[in-house]
């Protein structure tokens, strides 16, 4: 039975949406508990009003009914044409972004992160003449992380920078597996092709399984148009965070064993062969959370912490 049947789902639509009739690029913006009002915002002063361009944005189960009803606001106010969707029970990360590919209405579908922002004035129209050149089916741009001035959020910056933030060349290099479901653009038709597999629940990697099944028969590429990453997270929510992705990343493992040469599966398979690794868990949590400790002490026994329940996965 159609997903949209069984979780119904309340569309909001500002009045420029509905006089719009060729839209050649859906923004697609998924959140839960986020607020994606800064970025609409960008979107729309970057866009100055042309036409071609939508905004889509899909609330994950409501779970703040105060944050929806001024999201619809700030749709109001905008000169582009924007859409809110309100799933009225969680579906998760990839059945959500499976959804805004649907409803969208664009030829081209630009996946950004509620807690992004575009890199400068020029993101879209990058974007813009990628679409013209006619040169991939799929583009990610990358991103920045923006360096908190909270120290509890310092370490996720310092993770993302040595961990993620490449750029076009770097990341080219790498293929496929660098990609992130975040600031990706995509064809329409390339996207309701290969859809996200809805069976990687909660958090990870079902970004990466679609890129290396979207390459097999599409043209996958990497650019420089980042966007800024905002939406870091203390240690205590990455431990959490890394503990339960590792159950996804014996899915992505387990359907793409190429992927096996990855860094993080090597670690994990040398933990394995390593006689009660589990019980070092708690020095390697203890180091992720001193402050006090050098960053790049805390960001390995974050890895090794991740690596150490993907071992525990991969058994």
């Amino acid at each position: 039975m159609n997903a949209v049947v069984n979780n119904p789902v309340r569309t909001f639509a500002n009045t420029a949406s509905e006089t719009a009739t060729d839209v050649r690029i859906s923004v697609l913006i998924p959140f839960y508990k986020d607020d994606p009002r800064p970025l609409i915002e960008a979107l729309d002063r970057i866009n100055a009003g042309e036409p071609d361009l939508e905004i889509l944005l899909h609330d994950d189960g409501e779970p703040d009914a105060d944050l929806n009803a001024q999201i619809a606001a700030a749709l109001s106010d905008i000169a582009s044409p924007g859409r809110l969707l309100t799933s009225l029970r969680n579906r998760g990360r990839a059945a959500g972004r499976n959804l805004l590919a649907e409803q969208a209405r664009g030829r081209w579908l630009l996946y950004l992160d509620a807690d992004m922002l575009p890199g400068d004035a020029n993101f879209l129209e990058r974007y813009r003449t990628l679409i013209a050149e006619e040169r991939c089916d799929a583009a990610f741009g990358g991103y920045e992380t923006l360096w908190p001035d909270a120290p509890e959020l310092q370490l996720h910056a310092a993770l993302s920078r040595v961990s993620d933030q490449n750029d076009a060349a770097s990341r080219n290099a790498i293929g496929p597996s660098a990609f992130c479901a975040s600031n990706v653009l995509v064809r329409a038709g390339v996207m309701r092709a290969i859809r996200y597999d809805e069976g990687f629940a909660g958090w990870g990697w079902e970004d990466v399984d679609w890129a290396v099944r979207a390459a097999r028969g599409y043209k996958l590429v990497h650019v420089d148009n980042p966007a800024g990453h905002a939406g870091l997270q203390n240690a205590e929510t990455l431990l959490e965070k890394f503990r339960d992705g590792a159950v996804n990343y014996r899915r992505l493992l387990d359907k793409h064993r190429e992927l096996g040469r990855l860094p993080g599966a090597r670690v994990a398979r040398i933990l394995r062969r390593i006689p009660g690794q589990s019980a070092l868990r708690g020095l390697w949590a203890m180091l992720t959370r001193q402050a006090r400790l050098p960053m790049k002490l805390r960001t390995t026994a974050l890895k090794l912490w991740r690596a150490s329940w993907t071992a525990e996965a991969l058994q």
